[in-house]
């Protein structure tokens, strides 16, 4: 027998905010148990009225009015009204209310920017946005751990990402722009040449001004073979000034791609962070999400890069992955605790669209919003325990719970790049297939994007054009 859920449709009157209200709709849908009803939510202005009225058939379930004092404050009124209408039919509040953002933290920079205190931020974050008086908290934390490193930005000062597509094969939940070695590893070296060649260019234009971070994503950087590896790294070597970057760090991501030759590599380049991703510690999960490895090879790796020299290591996580209990999350926090990482990102699953997970989702039991909430409680807690604490947040959409992902550091160890890509205060200029350079001026209150082709191939092809594009980024010296 088939079941018939019911649907939520949402009818707009007065306004076109249709789209953040229908963000806000999927914020509450994991809540949500429609069962056969139908519902429809009508949001309408009428002059300085604004409402949201939830209805089954034409029967009103749920209403709330708000009177805006200006037009201005006309779209946070109808967020704020539709959520109202939503937690009060669903019973219970959601912990980022109507904040649908991927930088929370930049709410807090601007209000701080007009002079208002961490408590009036607080209260308005709450009041305003719906948010928990716990992801307030949560918020302003992060937020002025970021500016410990966002105030030492300099004039002219700028940071470098390098994107390596490839990885040994594609991860169930992934939906970067990577490529199996398996499918398109003959591309890698013609890949490499014209990487080279863009960094090359980029290397001349910015001679005048600082470098303060470079960080070399993916894919899985150090999927490349160790001569690849070793190419890569002296061409940074060569076309940026190392000694004098504060932080330089490789992605080196899934330890079935590392080595003890690749690991002296990036030490004797003076890589001074690496993350070795080992997303969670039980082998069943592993093996569902298509990774080749055993959790006894990331134990083994994580102490030969400490045999070799690497004093900041961070780890990534998931939470939700397919089949796992919050036991499983306790669990893979304790033998992570054990190794000693000095930092550690935790995500929240995410169901992206171009990922295997949603072509294959029925195949899964995916985890329950209040299962999740718990499993990032977890990670919270086991995180204080290490003695890290919170330095810097984003949130994604489709995200199982609608929660975040966040980064935990010891004092000291906090990254760099991660904080100067979700704040947006700094110029990163982005080399390689799907990178996205992103020039910041009038102290961040403009960012222009100009993207590389994501497929590697046309990356190839177009590598002249690429190159090209690059010139239009004006806040280098010339």
């Amino acid at each position: 027998m088939t079941i018939k859920y019911g649907t939520i449709k949402l009818n707009v009157i007065g306004h076109n905010s249709e789209f953040e209200l229908e963000n806000i709709i999927n914020a509450f849908r994991p809540y949500m148990n429609l069962q056969k009803t139908d519902y429809v939510v009508e949001s309408k202005v009428e002059g300085t009225r604004v409402s949201s009225i939830l209805l089954a058939d034409t029967s009103v379930v749920e209403s709330y009015t708000i009177e805006v004092e200006s037009q201005d404050l006309t779209r946070q009124a109808l967020k704020k009204s539709l959520y109202k209408v939503l937690s009060n039919f669903i019973g219970k509040d959601i912990p980022w209310g109507v904040l649908t953002g991927i930088r929370p933290t930049k709410i807090v920079h601007n209000y701080k920017k007009k002079g208002l205190t961490e408590s009036t931020i607080k209260t308005k974050l709450i009041e305003e946005y719906c948010i928990s008086r716990e992801k307030a908290d949560l918020m302003i934390d992060v937020a002025r751990k970021e500016e410990e490193v966002l105030y030492q930005n300099k004039e002219g000062e700028i940071s470098i990402y390098i994107g390596i597509p490839f990885c040994p094969t594609r991860c169930l939940y992934c939906s970067f722009t990577s490529y199996s070695l398996k499918e398109k590893g003959q591309l890698v070296d013609a890949y490499l040449d014209a990487l080279v060649r863009e960094m090359r260019y980029v290397s001349s234009r910015i001679k005048a001004n600082t470098i303060r971070s470079i960080y070399i994503g993916g894919g899985t950087p150090t999927s490349l073979n160790d001569r690849q590896l070793e190419k890569l790294l002296k061409e940074v070597d060569k076309c940026f000034n190392i000694g004098e970057i504060e932080e330089y760090t490789i992605e080196a991501g899934r330890p079935d791609t590392l080595n003890r030759n690749k690991l002296r590599l990036m030490k004797k380049h003076n890589v001074d962070r690496i993350s070795i991703n080992p997303q969670t510690m039980r082998q069943e999960t592993l093996k569902t999400i298509g990774r080749s490895h055993s959790v006894e090879d990331i134990k083994n790796v994580f102490n030969m890069a400490r045999e070799e020299g690497h004093q900041n290591i961070n780890m990534d996580l998931i939470i939700g992955l397919p089949g796992e209990t919050s036991e499983d999350i306790s669990y893979t926090m304790e033998e992570v605790k054990k190794l000693k990482p000095e930092s550690i990102t935790v995500h929240a699953m995410a169901i992206k669209r171009a990922s295997r997970l949603r072509e294959e989702i029925e195949e899964y039991d995916l985890t329950k919003s209040a299962t999740i909430q718990k499993m990032l409680e977890i990670t919270s807690r086991g995180a204080s325990k290490m003695g890290m604490i919170p330095y810097y947040m984003y949130r994604q959409k489709d995200t199982l719970g609608n929660l975040e992902n966040i980064g935990y550091a010891l004092p000291g160890k906090e990254s760099i790049y991660n904080i100067q890509m979700i704040a947006e205060q700094q110029t990163i200029i982005a080399i390689g297939a799907g990178a996205v350079t992103k020039e910041v001026t009038d102290k961040g209150n403009k960012i222009k994007r100009i993207p590389n082709v994501r497929n590697v191939e046309e990356y190839i092809r177009r590598i002249d054009e690429m190159i090209e594009r690059k010139c239009m980024v004006g806040t280098v010296h010339k």
